[in-house]
């Protein structure tokens, strides 16, 4: 929840700021090319930060129903170590390293 309300507060905060690039803000190419750039990273972070935010309310979701901590793949326990490490883990060790197995295989 901790977390969640994090990433909460993080959007909120960066949604309160002006994110609008007006280029006659800039008096060279060199500093909206560098906006443009500051930008686009800004936005792949928020995605990825909606991204988590959603993995984060599907383990709530989980916990709720009794199901937090068991492998999608498996249907074996998560180890609690790697709940700690990454309490949105789906994948027990196990699976979760065979998946990436496949991923480097099939690139």
């Amino acid at each position: 929840m901790a977390q969640r309300d994090e990433l909460v507060g993080n959007a909120k905060r960066a949604l309160s700021g002006d994110i609008h690039v007006d280029p006659d803000d800039f008096p060279d190419e060199m500093d909206t090319a560098s906006s443009e750039v500051n930008l686009q990273f800004t936005g792949r972070l928020r995605e990825r930060e909606q991204g988590l935010l959603s993995k984060i309310d599907a383990a709530l979701e989980k916990i709720d129903s009794g199901e937090y901590g068991k492998c999608m793949h498996c249907g074996e326990d998560i180890g609690i170590a790697r709940l700690r490490a990454r309490p949105v883990a789906e994948l027990c060790i196990e699976c979760k390293a065979e998946e990436e197995k496949l991923e480097r295989r099939t690139g």
